[in-house]
């Protein structure tokens, strides 16, 4: 089933018999055990909650909810939650790690320790999904918060692994905009390039399970009426399930141009790693976290 909005995101993973294990790093956080409450009620995810227990089942309660019908885990501080979510991690017993009551970089400094075995040896990426009402369908923006400056290798990476979440979504062949400021091949443009690279790589067989398109402009990859006038012809114009951007600027100017103006519904993770990581910011929309609880959630079972 290919998801085509975020109601159908909640609904697919309401219907899951095996509900997704989310392991919540310091949990006793009011804007992430809100988020978590609501999922645990729709029936989304069992979630194990580490931490203060006094103060996780503190939140709970103001929730509205019985902290005796979750799992928390106790430890005391953020490098003790850590060690504990990221055992159950490796142990299988979680298969989502969410961030709690820490900072990004602490979070993320657990996740690439070598150590912890949490890597899978491609980059680490920033996934961000939005509904919009002028746009047909969910699309996937990346890499738009995590990797700065990747080079072409770096953008295989983040490609790679945005197209594995679409595959857990349903999409068998998802459409891949590389974004330009044109759809002409530029040399002096090092984004044109690139793109142009990535599309020969997947013709070639070594990126597969897509279909992508590069250079490409925004308006060809998002609008179906722009191609014919501009004589564009590529299965991608208009019809865009991925849009990978050049540099975190863009994809930081667009994504916030969609949310901004667009007043965009947004779900994200970050990827690359052996799971799913839900690392929604205090500022974040409580529909934003809890789409992505239910993102993260649903692509679990075959990510």
């Amino acid at each position: 089933m290919s998801i085509k909005n975020f109601t159908e995101l909640v609904n697919a993973a309401k219907a899951m018999e095996e509900k997704t294990r989310i392991v919540v790093v310091n949990a006793q956080d009011e804007h992430t055990l809100d988020a978590i409450v609501r999922a645990t009620k729709d029936g989304i995810i069992n979630p194990i909650l580490v931490g203060d227990v006094a103060k996780i089942s503190e939140i709970i309660t103001a929730e509205g909810d019985d902290p005796a019908k979750y799992e928390i885990i106790a430890a005391d501080g953020v490098e003790a939650s850590l060690a504990v979510a990221v055992k159950l991690i490796q142990e299988g017993k979680g298969t989502v790690l969410m961030k709690g009551k820490l900072q990004t970089g602490e979070m993320m400094k657990a996740v690439v320790n070598k150590e912890n075995n949490l890597r899978t040896g491609k980059k680490i990426s920033l996934l961000g999904f939005y509904e919009i009402p002028t746009y047909h369908k969910l699309f996937a923006v990346t890499d738009q918060g995590m990797n700065t400056y990747p080079d072409l290798a770096g953008k295989k990476d983040i490609m790679e692994n945005a197209v594995n979440v679409l595959h857990a979504m349903g999409i068998e062949n998802p459409k891949v905009a590389a974004l330009c400021a044109v759809e002409t091949l530029n040399p002096k443009m090092p984004e044109c390039v690139d793109a142009a690279a990535l599309k020969e790589m997947n013709e070639k067989g070594e990126i597969v399970g897509c279909t992508v398109e590069g250079p490409i402009s925004f308006d060809l990859a998002m609008d179906p009426e722009a191609a014919p006038i501009k004589g564009y012809q590529s299965p991608v114009a208009g019809d865009a399930d991925l849009l990978l951007v050049p540099d975190i600027a863009s994809g930081n100017i667009l994504t916030k141009a969609l949310t901004v103006l667009g007043k965009a519904e947004t779900a994200g993770m970050v990827v690359g790693a052996k799971v799913p990581i839900v690392l929604t910011s205090r500022a974040a929309t409580a529909s934003d976290k809890y789409y992505s609880i239910a993102l993260a959630a649903y692509v679990a079972k075959n990510y």
